[in-house]
């Protein structure tokens, strides 16, 4: 939903993004007619159109009326309000994957792309790569109130949105919400967590008291295969954990909330409870190295230290970028993204940028998200603070945006393109005699650059009645005149018919 004036963003919005089109474009041939001209010109038959005739705020929060957005052609759809300041500039080529109560794909006006109903709750929607092709991928499941996933598994879909695979735990786990990496080997990198028992006296806990082993598992994705099982009871010692024992939950010494495959075929992880980043060897399971943390093997310079981190990556140049949450407890003002020149060989971390937010201190008390876009942009998810913001690298702000009343584990941008297998979905109006509104959708599509409406006798006999640009997830198209019949084609920036609606009877809608 879009909240400011300006229209720079228009120009270059991602994959599939185009210019706002000046004139409609309503002939195949690609001659583009005046408002006043279309109208005049399809008061009469331009040939015979065959169609179908088919009638057809916590991490997942349910949504309530008043911030949600409401679709005539797609009620069962319903997503999250987001409110955008700026652009300021061109933000980077992509869209935006967020989950503020299931996955949705936004534009950059905060315009949903692509919504996905979800049973329980959702988080992680980002586009990644298996067997050379795009995919989207998300978990789904239950989140315990402490934070972690009681059950749940991980979905991958293709670029018409097919389902490809769910991806569950193995040896009995349950498949966590934090993480899920494919890597090109098809390897997936997940987290998992088991309960069990232990001596939390190190910990001013009970003898015997409820624990949480933070566990990444990698599968193969072709077989099913469980090709890699790591426990972090194994590897780090408890007296490693910055948390507080709190008898009303079970002890979550670690809690790995990132993994990142780095250039050399090593595993970064982020655990938020040691305030540490791991180098794991994914062959042996070994620890390599600790940044940050009570025993790093690194010298942070000033400006390093974070607290409660999520989202470690690697990225070119020795550089690793984190959301620094500090919060819960708060151990600064606020949360910031960090981008950390990282020296392996002299074992030492400086501080590159620090990125804030830019109208106040936010300070989140978890999740978040820091991205390196291909230009250079770096994006920055505010976690449990509604808010997510782009920008350029020397830290100027491209985009602010806020959900209204939700958050997102993560903000993710991607280039994606997305053809549905589904068909465009139409809803009518009569507003009065010889006068029809059309609100048309196509949930996914990322290239429909305008829409056609088409109306006549039959199901087989329509005519070209009226046209529109596409003005965000759903778009209104005027139809003046009595047709029986009623559909909508999308179109797109190349002027070329994509797909169309089920044909409507209007008799149905007066």
């Amino acid at each position: 939903m879009r909240t400011c004036d300006s229209d720079d963003a228009r120009l270059a919005t991602g994959s599939g993004a185009r210019p706002e089109m000046a004139r409609l474009r309503t002939s195949r041939s690609g001659r583009s007619l005046s408002r006043r001209q279309f109208l005049a010109a399809g008061a009469g038959t331009l040939g015979a159109l065959a169609l179908t005739s088919l009638e057809s705020t916590r991490i997942g929060a349910a949504a309530t009326t008043a911030d949600v957005d409401h679709y005539r052609s797609r009620p069962d759809l319903t997503p999250v309000r987001v409110q955008v300041s700026g652009p300021s500039g061109i933000p980077a080529r992509g869209h935006i994957c967020v989950n503020p109560t299931g996955p949705v794909m936004l534009d950059n006006d905060g315009e949903a792309l692509w919504v996905r109903n979800v049973p329980k709750d959702s988080t992680n929607l980002r586009v990644q790569q298996y067997r050379g092709q795009p995919v989207l991928t998300w978990w789904q499941g239950n989140i315990a109130h402490y934070g972690v996933g009681l059950e749940g598994e991980y979905v991958i879909v293709d670029s018409a949105y097919n389902e490809i695979m769910r991806v569950q735990a193995q040896n009995g786990l349950a498949a966590d919400l934090h993480e899920f990496i494919i890597t090109p080997e098809g390897i997936a990198y997940f987290t998992a967590y088991r309960h069990f028992e232990t001596d939390l006296r190190v910990v001013g806990g009970p003898s015997k008291g409820p624990t949480l082993d933070a566990t990444i598992q990698g599968v193969d994705l072709a077989t099913g295969e469980l090709v890699f099982d790591w426990s972090s009871l194994a590897h780090i010692e408890l007296i490693e954990s910055k948390l507080k024992y709190n008898p009303k939950y079970p002890y979550d010494p670690v809690h790995v909330n990132s993994i990142d495959l780095m250039s050399d075929g090593h595993l970064l992880v982020s655990a938020r409870n040691t305030w540490c980043m791991y180098k794991i060897d994914p062959s042996s399971g070994d620890v390599l190295w600790r940044l940050g943390g009570k025993d790093s093997d690194f010298t942070l310079g000033p400006g390093v230290r974070f607290a409660w981190q999520h989202d470690a990556r690697q990225q070119a140049n020795n550089v690793i970028s984190v959301f620094d949450d500090e919060g819960d407890p708060a151990e600064a003002k606020q949360s910031r993204g960090l981008l950390l020149q990282v020296d392996e060989s002299a074992r030492t971390a400086t501080l590159q940028k620090a990125f804030l937010h830019p109208s106040k201190p936010v300070l989140a008390g978890s999740q978040g998200s820091v991205q390196v876009l291909e230009n250079g942009d770096v994006l920055v998810g505010w976690g449990a603070e509604p808010y997510f913001t782009e920008y350029r690298a020397e830290g100027t702000v491209v985009m602010d945006a806020k959900f209204e009343e939700h958050q997102s584990y993560r903000t993710l941008r991607f280039p994606w393109i997305g053809t549905p297998a589904e068909r465009p979905a139409l809803a009518l109006e009569h507003v009065r005699q010889g006068q029809w509104e059309l609100y048309a959708s196509w949930n996914g599509s990322t290239e429909t650059a305008s829409w056609e409406a088409y109306g006549g006798p039959s199901p087989t006999s329509l005519s070209l009645m009226g046209a529109a640009n596409r003005t965000g997830f759903e778009t209104r198209v005027q139809v003046l005149g009595e047709p029986r019949y009623l559909a909508v084609r999308a179109i797109d920036g190349a002027d070329q018919v994509l797909a169309s609606s089920p044909v409507l009877s209007t008799a149905a809608a007066k």
